[in-house]
């Protein structure tokens, strides 16, 4: 239960802020926040992220749905689901396909909001569905890579014991 109330939550999150944009600023309009380093923009993207994949919405949305349909299927081998850390990771990943899914359905496009730049490097515009999914991956690596070797060690020791 907690999965879904959380990917309710992203989507819900995701959806009223991309409205709020759309609503209030035009199409292209930047509305720095702190100067030189975090604006909010308007900006419509028909790919995936750094619009990869422009122009071929058809082939996101069907790559989604298939993402959907694997994480439903696979979700207590992928992520344990059982324990509260699996469910967060899973919660955030889900909300953030459906919420970047109900733009392109809908659209044609998603609309990114946030915009950094760091010195000479401008970061590509993006939006809450984005960082729920790249939070999601980002966790259930950093979770994979330095806790899950040693919880599988320790395992395989108290299983020689």
């Amino acid at each position: 239960m907690f999965i879904l109330a959380l990917a309710f939550f992203v989507v819900f999150l995701d959806q009223i802020t991309k409205q709020a944009v759309r609503s209030h600023l035009a199409f292209g309009e930047s509305y720095p926040l702190i100067d030189g380093f975090f604006n909010l923009v308007y900006v419509r993207n028909d790919g995936a992220a750094w619009n990869i994949l422009s122009g071929h919405g058809w082939v996101l949305i069907l790559t989604s749905l298939f993402v959907l349909g694997l994480l439903l299927r696979f979700r207590d081998s992928l992520f344990e689901t059982r324990g509260l850390f699996q469910q967060l990771l899973l919660g955030l990943l889900v909300g953030g396909i459906l919420g970047n899914l109900i733009d392109r359905i809908r659209f044609g496009w998603v609309t990114d909001f946030l915009d950094f730049e760091f010195g000479t490097y401008h970061y590509p515009s993006f939006n809450v569905a984005d960082s729920a999914i790249c939070i999601s991956v980002a966790l259930y690596f950093i979770h994979y890579l330095f806790f899950q070797k040693k919880e599988d060690k320790e395992t395989i020791e108290v299983a020689g014991e």
